[in-house]
């Protein structure tokens, strides 16, 4: 049995990453509603999907329609300010693009994603792209799991 990457770690907390600035940067222009989303964005320490982002965006702003959700976050994700995730759940979650990378393990059981970072999962990807003939120039991970403990064995 192998033992477990002493390596692989929760990273710290990406930096709070100002989406208005990125959005400015683009030259894109900001309503106040997408300010708005953009800051409810910013401060989500999870991976909301759109009908969260709403209603959290609504207790700010109960003008916000969910059309004006879904179109922002098609803006920010075309731009590459935000990043799409599809965890196997039927429904898109949404992250500020993160400047380090990191790797996501979902709890099939709650949804509970968990961000990490583990040298040793980087190192072996590489090795396996350049055992194959390539360079790894990027990769998603997303790692399926149950706890331990798990009752429905």
């Amino acid at each position: 049995m192998a033992t477990p990457d002493k390596t692989a770690q929760k990273p710290p907390h990406h930096e709070r990453r100002n989406i208005e600035a990125l959005c400015a940067a683009k030259g894109m222009r900001m309503t106040e509603q997408r300010r708005v989303i953009a800051r409810v964005l910013a401060s989500s320490d999870d991976h909301p999907d759109v009908e969260e982002l709403y209603r959290r965006c609504a207790k700010v702003d109960d003008r916000i329609s969910i059309s004006t959700v879904y179109r922002t976050v098609r803006l920010f994700e075309d731009s590459g300010i935000i990043e799409r995730h599809d965890f196997r759940e039927g429904r898109a979650r949404y992250e500020t693009a993160p400047e380090a990378h990191h790797d996501h393990l979902i709890n099939l059981r709650s949804g509970e994603v968990i961000e990490f970072q583990s040298a040793e999962i980087e190192r072996l990807q590489a090795e396996v792209a350049r055992n194959l003939g390539y360079k790894l120039v990027d990769h998603r991970l997303e790692l399926y799991a149950v706890p331990l403990n798990d009752e429905k064995k």
